[in-house]
């Protein structure tokens, strides 16, 4: 059988999916990536993978640019002839399934990891985008060929609540998954060595960027000699992304360690002792949290939709913050720097819960058996090694309350 892989950037597809091509690759399935034009993409070839590039505009607003867009999308679709046509991030869902009607492809899976800068933010442009992208999902998403991955029950929640998408359409799978082979703990050092921590993650403000240079800061006047990193680039296409000027007076005004993009992430959590997102953004299952569990990190997160499915108890496999709050955040870090042995004890607990919940083999088979829910007269599960009569997992799917 062949699938098309389709995200708004290249970078999205490589560090985020490429495991789950390479699994179908290697069970005799072909595989084509499809995504704007990027840095990325020249990757997928050392893979066997091919690649195909779509000139799109994450930013753009313009009516007829974004229906040639999506014109554009279909003559791919009509020539590649996909059997099944899988769709990341908001945007190219709505967009790929109207293009997959228009070529007739058969099976359309849309993956949304967390709600985006439309649903999250509280400015006048996203609020008056909120309902046109609510009215585009309602009518392109809940095709009878079709099926809805999200990350986490209350984005479930919010989608069967607007009416988007029914609820037998929608399945929730936890996470991309983490590869539990490659990132793995170390031996930390002995003693009181100075904490280093890390934020992960696109730079974008609702990340919570802005309060963890300010936690940096509180802390570095009490005298406290902690590391903090941040590892990351920002996202040209989103309106809240944080500049590069603004990054670059942090370093130099001593707040904070900037690494860029990072290409070895195992290595770098390695290295450090906490992972920090204080995000209020509308998130899937950040990446950034899971590997930093698989690496046996301290996590200091919020207890927001998606963080809470890897920090689920404060105190026990990591710490909750106040959103929007650098005070919280400096209350949390400080409380690690004092307490070595709760450093420790959170570390320990989040590998196992990334051992038990986000291994990526696990993420990978259950999309493969969505995959199959609609492959009637085929199975991609047999192929990759599952019994085709195995019954179909649900994926960790709950009613919403």
């Amino acid at each position: 059988m062949k699938f098309v892989l389709y995200a708004n950037t290249d970078w999205y597809l490589y560090n985020f999916r490429l495991s789950t091509a390479l699994e179908l690759m290697a069970h005799g399935h072909e595989v084509v990536m499809l995504s704007p034009p990027g840095e990325f993409g020249g990757r997928f070839a050392g893979h066997g993978l091919r690649w195909i590039t779509l000139d799109m505009d994450r930013a753009s607003l313009n009516p007829m640019r974004e229906l040639l867009t999506v014109h554009r999308l279909a003559r791919v679709l009509k020539a590649e002839r996909p059997d099944v046509l899988h769709n990341f991030t908001v945007k190219c869902a709505v967009y790929g399934a109207m293009a997959a009607r228009m070529a007739r492809t058969p099976v359309v899976i849309n993956a949304v990891a967390g709600m985006g800068y439309v649903f999250t933010s509280d400015r006048a442009l996203a609020r008056a985008l909120r309902p046109v992208v609510k009215l585009l999902m309602r009518g392109t998403l809940g095709g009878r060929r079709s099926r809805l991955i999200l990350q986490n029950p209350d984005d479930a929640e919010a989608f069967v609540s607007s009416r988007m998408v029914p609820l037998e359409q929608i399945r929730v799978i936890r996470s991309s998954g983490v590869n539990i082979s490659r990132f793995t703990p170390v031996e930390r050092p002995a003693g009181r060595p100075p904490l280093r921590v890390v934020l992960a993650a696109r730079l974008l403000w609702e990340k919570g960027i802005g309060e963890y240079v300010e936690a940096a800061r509180l802390l570095k006047q009490e005298g406290r000699s902690i590391d903090f990193r941040i590892a990351g680039t920002p996202d040209p296409g989103n309106p809240r992304s944080v500049g590069h000027e603004q990054v670059e007076a942090w370093v130099r005004e001593g707040c904070v360690t900037w690494l860029g993009h990072v290409d070895d992430m195992p290595a770098l959590l390695r290295s450090v002792d906490v992972m920090a997102l204080p995000s209020y953004y509308r998130e899937g299952v950040p990446k950034s949290l899971i590997e930093g569990a698989a690496c046996g990190l301290a996590l200091v997160t919020t207890n927001m939709a998606g963080c809470r499915e890897v920090v689920g108890t404060h105190g026990v496999d990591g710490l909750h913050v106040e959103p929007r709050s650098a005070h919280s955040l400096a209350d949390a870090l400080r409380q690690l720097d004092d307490d070595r042995a709760l450093l420790a004890r959170l570390g320990d607990c989040a590998r196992e819960k990334a051992l038990a919940e986000f291994d990526e083999r696990s993420v990978i088979a259950r999309t493969i058996a969505v995959y199959d829910e609609l492959l009637l007269d085929r199975s991609v599960g047999s192929a990759a090694g599952r019994p085709p009569s195995a019954p179909v997992d649900y994926c960790d799917q709950r009613a919403p309350s």
